[in-house]
């Protein structure tokens, strides 16, 4: 996001160039001068003061200016745990609605990126590449529960070092556990829980799996390819538009869904303001008890139009809850 001169001070726009020259390699006076808010004339002010103290400075025969590889800043040393616990948790302030945050979480990562070790800068950016937060809607995102603490950081190097695992998941449609080779992925996001989708060798498919559900975890020593043209966002997009997903929709008070869209499970098709304070919202997904248990947050400020499924299911946990609480 571009930053005005005024937002800035001469130091901390020279430093801030060094970082995005850094991570953005190519980028030419007018690219600059757009990025910072200010003129070309003042780029190449700085670029000269850059370059009269000692930072390496060159023009790409691609065009656009680069600084030789090997140039660091006073260098931070940060592990690869260390550094994608970090970036992960720039991505999660990203999510927040205040811009503000999410321009500094942009400068904080790309200052920790800047300071990396090559062999460590590969690593996150291969994490980064498959890792996705609330891939339906990227505003906002929660803490993990306790019960996927721990296992994050173990799947994520797996992810990365294409290693094989192997795990006891929980299946709660049977009330079984079962033991699964998994060759890992991605790890998603969304409103309430991680997510890993690994190809599932006792299926033969691949499959999603809740860090909550997964009871016991190993990461073992042989690696895997991952299948032919698989991209992990492309397969998020075809299994929002899955032959099982039903057709929802549900009406909202318009106080409350300012903030329930932000959380919302899929992508909304329709929103259509219906008067009294009350907008319909219509949306594709395919189960309705976890989208069940996502409305009762909202109490009698939403009502679900249809499918009678999805009706039925927020019935059927509201009363349980009543009856848990009868005298």
């Amino acid at each position: 996001m571009p930053r005005s001169d005024r937002s800035l001070n001469k130091t901390e726009r020279l430093f801030a160039l060094v970082l995005l020259l850094q991570n953005r390699p190519n980028m030419t006076s007018r690219d600059l001068a757009e990025h910072f808010g200010v003129s070309r004339r003042t780029i190449f002010r700085d670029l000269r003061t850059l370059g009269e103290s000692g930072v390496p400075l060159t023009y790409a025969e691609a065009g656009g200016y680069e600084i030789l590889e090997g140039y660091q800043l006073p260098p931070l040393m940060f592990s690869a745990r260390e550094a994608a616990t970090l970036l992960v948790g720039t991505a999660f302030t990203k999510l927040q609605p205040d811009a503000s945050l999410r321009t500094d979480a942009d400068a904080v990562g790309m200052k920790i990126r800047s300071v990396l070790p090559d062999t460590v800068r590969d690593y996150i950016d291969r994490l980064q590449e498959r890792t996705v937060l609330s891939p339906f809607n990227e505003t906002q995102a929660h803490d993990a529960t306790e019960d996927e603490q721990g296992l994050w950081f173990e799947l994520s190097e797996a992810v990365a070092r294409q290693r094989r695992v192997k795990m006891t998941y929980y299946v709660a449609s049977r009330d079984e556990e079962t033991v699964r080779l998994v060759d890992p992925l991605g790890l998603v996001y969304y409103s309430d829980h991680w997510n890993l989708i690994g190809y599932d060798h006792l299926r033969d498919d691949i499959r999603n799996f809740r860090l909550d559900r997964i009871k016991k975890l190993r990461t073992r020593f042989e690696t895997f390819e991952a299948p032919v043209g698989f991209d992990l966002k492309e397969h998020l997009r075809e299994r929002g538009t899955s032959p099982e997903n039903l057709r929802m929709t549900v009406r909202f008070r318009e106080r409350v869904w300012r903030w329930a869209r932000r959380q919302v499970p899929a992508d909304v098709e329709q929103e259509l303001p219906e008067g009294d304070g009350w907008i319909r919202v219509t949306f594709d997904f395919e189960n309705p008890t976890y989208v069940a248990r996502w409305l009762l947050r909202y109490g009698t400020d939403v009502e679900v139009v249809e499918p009678t499924s999805l009706r039925d299911a927020v019935r059927d946990q509201a009363r349980a809850i009543a009856e848990q609480y009868a005298p």
